[in-house]
């Protein structure tokens, strides 16, 4: 993917990728029938108020999971779309459509007097205070001072989304940062938080003991819906995982009735000191070139 566009230019980057499952076919064919190959050019932007309102408010309510209830995600979305400098949605074929993945900061000092802001500044403080890491000790201290800026890093992806598409989007996103900083620009931070989602598997509930419920849970290894997350905790100062408050409303145990096994979504927070951000992005660039 080449670089999106400037701040002052609507140039975009692009990537042509081929379907690995198509290729792996391919390979293991014993037969001479020749197989496609699918190439589609995944291309960046900065947000378009009037285009992204809408595929990024539905990203945000797949981040947030069920606890998306919680919050203004229109006034959350429109924070989002109106920062046309910093961040990109990920689209394939044309501006016009919805975003596939998009990412972004906000200041959450620029912004802590506005609803969907304060919403989510009492929110991450509490799920802080409930993570199993060293969250506890580091972030509600921080978003209660007042002082120090924090730039709050919000990410998602459709699910079937190729990897590679992202640590292009973290590129641009500390470039466009950089740019800011020298217009004199609130995005000159301390520290960054990067809100994200993880899982467990977990066995059905149905025909189980509690017992057996309850190790399955505890025996269950952390998996990552993102797999840069698990390159840039090892950047994190804290990190850690939280339950969602919601979980249990609307999530019925007869979705995975004829599954082994089911997943138990999380949220994750990361926290990163702002001199470690840019070795964070290089370091997923790196992990995530070595793994396709």
């Amino acid at each position: 993917m080449g670089k999106k566009r400037s701040r002052e230019s609507d140039g975009q980057g692009d990537i042509s990728m081929a379907d690995p499952a198509a290729e792996k076919r391919d390979e293991d064919s014993s037969d001479d029938e020749d197989m496609d190959i699918v190439n589609v050019d995944f291309e960046l932007f900065n947000y378009d108020s009037q285009i992204d309102f809408h595929g990024v408010k539905t990203l945000l309510r797949q981040l947030f999971d069920t606890d998306a209830q919680l919050f203004d995600l229109s006034g959350l979305s429109d924070l989002i779309v109106e920062q046309n400098t910093i961040g990109s949605t990920c689209k394939v074929d044309d501006k016009a459509n919805d975003a596939y993945a998009f990412l972004t900061v906000l200041n959450l000092q620029e912004h802590r007097a506005k609803p969907p802001v304060a919403q989510l500044i009492e929110y991450l403080t509490e799920r802080a205070k409930s993570s199993d890491g060293g969250l506890a000790g580091a972030v509600p201290a921080l978003l209660a001072s007042g002082k120090q800026h924090v730039g709050l890093v919000l990410a998602e992806r459709l699910l079937n989304m190729p990897a590679e598409v992202i640590p292009p989007m973290w590129t641009c996103l500390v470039d466009e940062i950089e740019a800011a900083v020298e217009d004199k620009e609130p995005y000159e931070f301390s520290h960054y938080l990067v809100v994200s989602r993880t899982y467990r598997e977990v066995a059905s509930s149905l025909d189980q003991s509690e017992r057996r419920q309850k190790k399955a849970r505890e025996e269950a290894a952390l998996q990552y819906f993102h797999p840069e997350d698990e390159e840039m905790r090892k950047h994190a100062a804290a990190s850690g995982t939280y339950d969602f408050t919601k979980e249990g409303e609307s999530v019925a145990d007869s979705k995975r009735a004829f599954q082994e096994m089911g997943i138990k979504p999380c949220g994750l927070m990361m926290l990163i000191e702002a001199d470690k951000f840019q070795g964070a992005v290089q370091a997923i660039g790196e992990y995530i070139g070595s793994a396709t």
